[in-house]
């Protein structure tokens, strides 16, 4: 079986027209999980880039994996799934980002540090941009005369008008990995391709065509999930971000954004989703035209999500809210599932490549510490049958907060809480009353039973991420 894995950057769960969206233009990405199958309750490990992908690629656990914040590099000794798909005769490719190792123009000099990660094929670009000679979107523009270039959008200052469609890095990024499919068509030896675009990852800068679709009637989209005061009751590090993002250094102070501002930069962030769903329409097309699509597994998923100014937050940070935490996943495979259908249970991106090798007839590596949901793809299992809860983590994973952010959460299906550690607080939420997550209830009398229960049950689950590798040989 072939492995299709597309993995965007930095997109939440309720951007597509599948998940509920219906001021989105995603027909491609609902038709795929039309005839797959789309996974409703699926949590990143992490919310931000590094941790998390090293987290889906190995199957691990961000502490784990010993990749835990951007800027810190993959020890050499993990194996991620490429690397085990080509040492059982795939060959594999990647076309845009993968950020596994520092990609600061400090640390990384000519192009981001590789461990053997598997990839015969590597086209990297970690973001437009003329950070490094290597970055081969950029390359493909030289070739093409397009010099990369972003307006004033006319809308908002915080947002802008980008590359055309045409010369869009995602376009790049699929261009490539449809160059890869056509090279496999007719060949007996199996394939992975990594298409990785950095959209809809900030800056705010979608194709004008895209743009314009929702600037014209910008009153329709809607203003944050923010209630005045929310954040007195909350950890600090959150307060910090309404200021500032990224810790007082990213921009979006959300107090000075105006209304039009919030609904444009919510606007461009669905424009920039609505260019890659056209660009993926294009990519299963090919996969069709070549004969290849019974025989290949497409997964459709995202590292981690976006606040949009939910919870009075912009970009990332550490705090697990469902923008931030909650993200897409489709697959689909005819010769797998009939498809055709949703599952509700609780999913880790830990899970994922334990499931992919599954589904290829091949055993996990002994240090995976996901499990296989394959069962699931099939529509074998019966309904809430396979997880009781999710855990995510933060270890001062990007920027720097004063105090030191080290925080980590578990949800069940009603309840979800957050420890920030270090400071005797955190947050609880009962999913059922407030989806919203905007009453805390970490200090009400009411709920300290249920509270204690949850903190047992996420040092539980922090308790048996330790790492299962050297594997024991012998009972002493």
């Amino acid at each position: 079986m072939n492995v299709l894995w597309i993995c965007t950057d930095q997109q939440r769960f309720d951007t597509l027209g599948c998940y509920g969206n219906p001021r989105v233009h995603t027909p491609n990405l609902d038709r795929l999980a039309a005839g797959g199958v789309r996974f409703e309750q699926a949590y990143c490990q992490n919310p931000v880039c590094t941790p998390s992908r090293a987290s889906f690629l190995t199957g691990r656990y961000p502490r784990t994996t010993r990749c835990r914040q951007n800027g810190q590099a993959i020890p050499a000794d993990e194996r991620i799934l490429p690397r085990i798909l080509r040492d059982q005769g795939y060959t594999c490719g990647l076309s845009g980002k993968l950020h596994l190792s520092p990609c600061n123009t400090r640390a990384c000099k000519g192009t981001e540090r590789r461990i053997d990660d598997g990839y015969d094929i590597f086209h990297w670009s970690h973001h437009p941009g003329k950070d490094w000679p290597t970055n081969e979107y950029m390359l493909w523009l030289d070739e093409r005369g397009v010099p990369l270039r972003h307006e004033p959008s006319g809308v908002s200052r915080y947002v802008q008008r980008g590359m055309p469609e045409e010369h869009h890095q995602t376009t790049w990024c699929i261009e490539k990995a449809i160059h890869f499919i056509r090279a496999c068509a007719g060949r007996d030896r199996p394939w992975l391709f990594s298409v990785n675009p950095f959209d809809p990852h900030h800056p705010f800068n979608p194709p004008p065509e895209y743009l314009d679709r929702y600037s014209r009637d910008l009153d329709r989209v809607p203003l944050p999930n923010y209630v005045e005061g929310e954040l007195e009751t909350k950890p600090v590090w959150q307060q910090i971000d309404h200021r500032k993002a990224y810790g007082g250094v990213g921009g979006f102070p959300f107090d000075e954004m105006t209304e039009t501002d919030h609904r444009a930069v919510r606007a461009a962030y669905w424009a920039m989703v609505d260019l890659i769903d056209h660009q993926v329409g294009r990519l299963l097309a090919v996969l069709e035209e070549t004969g290849q699509a019974r025989d290949t597994l497409v997964i459709f998923a995202s590292d981690h999500g976006e606040m949009l100014g939910d919870h009075g937050i912009y970009l990332k940070g550490p705090y697990f809210y469902e923008p931030a935490v909650h993200v897409p996943l489709i697959m689909a495979c005819p010769r797998l599932t009939g498809g055709g259908f949703s599952r509700s249970e609780l999913v880790e991106l830990t899970d994922v490549a334990p499931t992919i090798l599954e589904a290829c007839g091949l055993p996990p590596e002994p240090g995976m510490q996901g499990r296989s949901f394959l069962p699931l793809l099939r529509n074998a299992a019966p309904a809430e049958s396979f997880r009781e809860d999710v855990l995510c983590e933060f270890y001062g994973a990007n920027f720097h907060y004063t105090p030191t952010a080290h925080t980590t959460m578990l949800r069940s299906r009603r309840h979800k809480i957050t420890v920030a550690h270090g400071l005797g607080t955190g947050e609880l939420y009962d999913l059922e009353e407030d989806p919203a997550e905007t009453r805390n209830l970490w200090d009400s009398p009411a709920h300290a039973a249920l509270k204690t229960q949850l903190l047992v049950r996420l040092c539980d689950r922090m308790a048996w991420t330790a790492d299962p590798l050297p594997r024991r040989q012998a009972p002493w």
